[in-house]
């Protein structure tokens, strides 16, 4: 797989963030974000906290707050759900400026706004600090299912592929006078998708074939594994953050 296949959330950078292997970021992701949800509702203390250790690694890593706040408008849906529990909620009511809203209402609010944002902006500083290849590598050293990161990373080898060849057959389609903006041609688009469908899964077979005449036998070979896995020095730095988060969260369960 070429080194240039990146996606675009990745932000080229040679900050010490970007220089960890990619299964310790995942493995501290992962674990950053179960302390989160882990964490009560009640603890608002908490929650200043882990979004201090997010800004922390956010400076480390290079990433601008400009940045990370545009990505996470990907979150909108869920805020706009968050916002109408209040007035939604059952049980005990309060007046806030001439609202009547649901105190259990407001509480689930605040935890799905506080949790969530927490959990796309840790997603968010993954993606910007490495790139699919290398999540793709980290999860296979991580022992993920061999046969979920082969598909991924063929998926990730042969996107471009198939983007192009899209591209190529809506361009064929226009200069023939298609347009797909009315309905009544939506028929052209859907046999398109078809063709595009039935050419990937030709390709597939080819590429399938060709590799059992090399050799294959379910597993990539080590070269595609790369090198420089991590060391135990590489792993405590990485553990930092996941074991602040941890302490917060089992503080906060302590203090109920």
């Amino acid at each position: 797989m070429g080194a240039g296949h990146s996606h675009v959330l990745y932000r080229e950078s040679a900050s010490p963030v970007h220089r960890l292997p990619p299964e310790v970021k995942v493995v501290a992701m992962v674990v950053f974000t179960i302390a989160v949800v882990a964490t009560p509702r009640e603890a608002f203390w908490a929650f200043g906290g882990y979004a201090l250790l997010v800004a922390a690694v956010a400076a480390l890593a290079r990433v601008g707050p400009r940045w990370l706040l545009g990505r996470a408008l990907i979150e909108l849906p869920f805020v706009l759900f968050a916002i109408a529990l209040p007035f939604l909620g059952s049980g005990e009511r309060i007046t806030v400026v001439g609202l009547h809203l649901s105190v259990d209402g407001l509480y689930g609010s605040w935890n799905i706004l506080a949790k969530g944002t927490l959990g796309v902006l840790a997603s968010l500083l993954l993606a910007a600090t490495t790139t699919t290849r290398d999540l793709i590598l980290g999860l296979d050293r991580l022992r993920c299912p061999q046969l979920l990161t082969q598909i991924a990373s063929f998926m990730l080898r042969y996107l471009d592929v198939l983007v192009g060849e899209a591209r190529r057959m809506r361009v064929a389609r226009i200069s023939r006078g298609d347009d797909p903006r009315f309905l009544w041609q939506l028929r052209g688009f859907a046999a398109g998708i078809g063709a595009l469908f039935l050419r990937a899964f030709e390709r597939g077979e080819r590429v399938y074939l060709a590799m059992l005449s090399r050799g294959y036998s379910g597993r990539m070979p080590a070269v595609w594994q790369g090198a420089g896995a991590a060391t135990a020095g590489q792993w405590l730095v990485a553990a930092t953050v996941p074991a602040l988060a941890a302490s917060i969260a089992a503080t906060a369960l302590v203090l109920g």
